[in-house]
């Protein structure tokens, strides 16, 4: 390393909640800005796992490690394209952290890694028991006016006779 030159690193989130917490900024903000960092680092691993997702050779990448671990060349067999290619696929999913590689003697095989996939699931179902909520309340509206409705058209027909 050059003598002007300054290694750079990536901050992590937890030195920033330590130097909140130590230069007495009040509780409210550090909690604000916790949930914060909290929000852009999940949404950060949620748009590179749904990134990586959108490609249908990634999903059977996925789908043909799930049902164990295997070489890039092993990958590339039911695909009708170059090993340097499905490669390329397997860079995007990894640094999405969906596969990782092992190392076996003289082979590499890929391992198919949950956790990101478990984070977008997790927040899939928060906005699913969110909407599900909101239909059962739309449903008590329907429901209410249909009764009201019922209600009038029985009157009307007493009125008739």
């Amino acid at each position: 390393m050059k003598p002007n030159e300054r290694k750079t690193e990536k901050t992590r989130p937890q030195y920033v909640i330590v130097f909140l917490f130590s230069h007495k900024i009040d509780l409210t903000s550090i909690i604000y800005i916790s949930n914060y960092l909290y929000n852009y680092l999940v949404m950060q691993t949620l748009d590179a796992t749904f990134s990586a997702l959108a490609d249908p050779t990634r999903r059977a990448i996925l789908m043909r490690l799930a049902k164990g671990d295997l070489t890039v060349m092993e990958l590339a067999k039911p695909f009708r394209m170059s090993q340097p290619a499905i490669s390329k696929h397997l860079k995007v999913l990894e640094e999405a952290g969906l596969v990782s590689t092992t190392i076996r003697a003289q082979e590499r095989p890929r391992r198919l890694e949950t956790a990101p996939l478990k984070t977008a699931i997790d927040w899939i179902e928060k906005y699913r028991q969110m909407w599900e909520k909101r239909y059962q309340v739309l449903d008590g509206l329907l429901l209410e006016l249909q009764t009201i409705q019922t209600k009038g058209e029985k009157k009307n027909d007493n009125k008739q006779k």
